[in-house]
């Protein structure tokens, strides 16, 4: 990768590290959502496998993990890219881990043919939403160019 050496693509064989960030992460946010360690731990072989999705990881420990689902559209002919996921460990944040993830991410995205790239946070996420404003995205809710965008979501 061109981009920070800090960051690298994950492959299969890291889907075992990339559940075990996923499962601290959303311990973190009192989230047990997640499914158990293996059953998540598959599901990031297959998509790696698949090209559906890709993961990145930074750092030494590794430190911190995205995640990027890619979609078609029909807009364009071309694929969106879509981040799931981007977290850093708490001692390890400030340390420009994020951004450089998050600039990865959309390098990626563009080598694998995607001309939007678009994330959803929560409002009250002041931290994720200062980098990225501070990366150039637009908050739909801020934009003269169009409507507030809500996100609405539900199990099935």
């Amino acid at each position: 990768m061109a981009g920070d050496p800090r960051v690298r693509l994950a492959s299969e064989e890291d889907a075992d590290v990339l559940a075990r960030m996923q499962i601290e992460f959303n311990a973190e946010f009192d989230d047990d959502s997640a499914p158990e360690h293996e059953v998540l731990a598959q599901r990031m072989r297959d998509y790696i496998a698949s090209g559906e999705m890709y993961f990145l990881l930074a750092g030494d420990g590794p430190d911190g993990h995205a995640q990027i689902a890619l979609h078609p559209t029909l807009y364009s002919p071309d694929r969106e890219a879509y981040l799931g996921e981007l977290w850093v460990r708490p001692e390890k944040r400030g340390l420009g881990l994020g951004r450089a993830m998050l600039e990865e991410a959309m390098e990626e995205a563009r080598r694998r043919g995607c001309d939007h790239f678009h994330i959803t946070t929560s409002m009250d996420d002041d931290e994720a939403r200062a980098l990225y404003e501070s990366a150039g995205f637009t908050n739909k809710e801020g934009s003269p160019d169009g409507p507030l965008m809500i996100y609405y979501e539900r199990d099935l």
